[in-house]
């Protein structure tokens, strides 16, 4: 589904740009980005994305919280953590709150392009 909107969202530029630019290798073309969890509530309502990559650790809100809010306004959105946490209990909370899945940081092309054909 290289037609799908993807949402990505990350406080750092240098993890937005590399997140996007593996996404548009893998043939995905249409690409958002936020950098914190009250622009990605935002462009989730505006946009409605297939898929919203998200990071936990954001300041202002951070990613956990900004699952429920984001889920509110765009119920269909498939919400990918992508994160440096590799907490167990992180993981979990994220799952119980909606994620479908979770990429640890560094990743591989080959995660990002397994979560995308499994979700999508």
């Amino acid at each position: 589904m290289e037609n799908a909107k993807i949402l990505v969202v990350d406080d750092a530029i240098f993890m937005r740009k590399l997140l996007g630019n593996t996404l548009k290798e893998l043939g995905y073309s249409n690409i958002e980005y936020a950098q914190d969890g009250l622009e990605a509530i935002k462009k989730a309502e505006e946009i409605q994305p297939h898929v919203i990559t998200l990071d936990v650790s954001m300041p202002g809100m951070d990613g956990l919280e900004a699952i429920d809010r984001i889920l509110k306004v765009s119920s269909k959105s498939k919400i990918v953590m992508v994160s440096a946490v590799k907490s167990q209990q992180v993981i979990k909370s994220a799952i119980d709150r909606g994620a479908v899945d979770y990429i640890p940081k560094p990743f591989s092309k080959r995660e990002i392009e397994n979560s995308m054909k499994k979700i999508l």
